[in-house]
């Protein structure tokens, strides 16, 4: 495609689409990060923030990926030699456990399929007395299974172990509450739900995450200088300023819809996908449908059809970019994000534009589109 008129459609499963209004905030002059302006915008901020982690204990920013806050949840909390479980329930929950292993933390890591979330009948047999952390993703955004963190929690019982959750493809999507269920670090960025570009990591911590005895090296994730600091409106580093207003304009934007109206949004739109999907007579990847996830819905190929090749006539005759397969999944699936900043009509184009590349692709489909449009309409 030479030239593309129009918006480009970003269907990625993050970064996201970021609205108008969070870019024209962004684009405000940068202040002095040591003035009184800046401290004065930092603790209202930080306050709108707890209520999409379901919190009111404290949040912990850095300018990083969400890599970086993953890293952040285990330098402090655990120490060298650690053992901490984790499930595989997708390409990211692999990268979170390589992370601990690279760490020098000992992994129990419980192999999994990519089409199933935690089972948390499977939780109790695989704690052991030397467990100090459960390490969970949320959301997988490799596969589109979303796992029940508050059946987690109950299986654990009282063992004393951490309970860290990555919510990177969740949070201000799906309903999530760190405090009610039981959660000591919740790990998430700015690129998805926020409707931000990256450049935020974000770790949600409890009471007893901060009291944890923690021997791994760490100086700039160290979480107690940041929240020192945060109660006087600044940060121990340069902050991410200009980011921070986007933020803000980004947490307005939730609160006014109203935060129960989000998750209903995102899904209803998760809803219509799913009917399209079967329409097209095509699989989804999770197999369970009370993991399906609401941000993102991960389709298979069918035999003999490449995703990859999909994805390359949906951009060049579409502008619309669609997320790859990764890992084990690389080349037989595609994911269709829809969440963040998006409507009823975004969907629909969007599932127009998969229908068609669909049919110039030589994948053998049906009309799924008009199943989607009435799951619009009806709601």
């Amino acid at each position: 495609m030479s030239f593309a008129s129009g918006r480009h459609f970003l269907q990625i499963p993050g970064p996201t689409n970021v609205p108008d209004q969070v870019l024209r905030a962004m684009s405000a002059p940068t202040i002095d990060h040591r003035g009184p302006r800046f401290a004065a915008m930092v603790p209202p901020l930080l306050e709108a923030l707890k209520p999409v982690f379901g919190t009111a204990g404290d949040v912990v920013l850095y300018p990083s990926s969400g890599t970086g806050a993953w890293e952040a949840a285990l330098v402090n909390t655990l120490s060298p030699g650690d053992r901490v479980l984790c499930f595989e329930t997708g390409h990211f929950a692999t990268l979170w456990q390589r992370m601990a292993r690279d760490l020098g933390l000992e992994v129990d890591f419980v192999p999994g399929d990519w089409r199933h979330a935690v089972d948390p009948a499977d939780v109790p047999a695989r704690l052991t007395p030397q467990t100090k952390a459960v390490l969970v993703v949320h959301n997988e955004t490799s596969t589109g299974v979303t796992s029940d963190i508050a059946a987690v929690r109950r299986a654990m019982g009282d063992h004393p172990a951490l309970l860290m959750v990555d919510t990177v493809s969740s949070l201000g999507s799906i309903d999530y509450r760190h405090d009610e269920w039981g959660v000591d670090v919740t790990v998430s960025c700015s690129q998805k739900g926020l409707m931000l570009p990256p450049g935020l990591g974000l770790n949600a911590v409890s009471a007893k995450a901060l009291a944890a005895s923690a021997r791994l090296p760490r100086s700039y994730w160290a979480w107690q200088p940041i929240i020192e600091a945060n109660k006087r409106g600044a940060f121990p580093y340069t902050p991410p300023t200009n980011l921070l207003y986007g933020l803000r304009e980004a947490l307005h934007m939730l609160h006014s819809e109203g935060l129960p109206q989000v998750y209903a949004r995102h899904a209803r739109h998760a809803a219509a996908t799913r009917a399209a999907v079967q329409g097209w007579g095509l699989e989804l990847l999770c197999l369970d449908p009370e993991a399906y996830s609401n941000t993102l819905t991960a389709i298979l190929m069918p035999e003999g059809h490449d995703a990859d090749r999909l994805r390359e006539v949906i951009l060049d005759r579409f502008d619309m970019s669609l997320g790859a397969g990764l890992g084990k999944v690389a080349g037989k699936v595609f994911r269709i994000g829809h969440l963040g900043h998006f409507n009823d009509l975004s969907l629909a184009g969007t599932l127009s534009g998969v229908q068609m590349g669909l049919q110039i692709a030589g994948v053998p489909v049906k009309d799924g589109v008009s199943a989607a449009l009435s799951v619009l309409a009806e709601a």
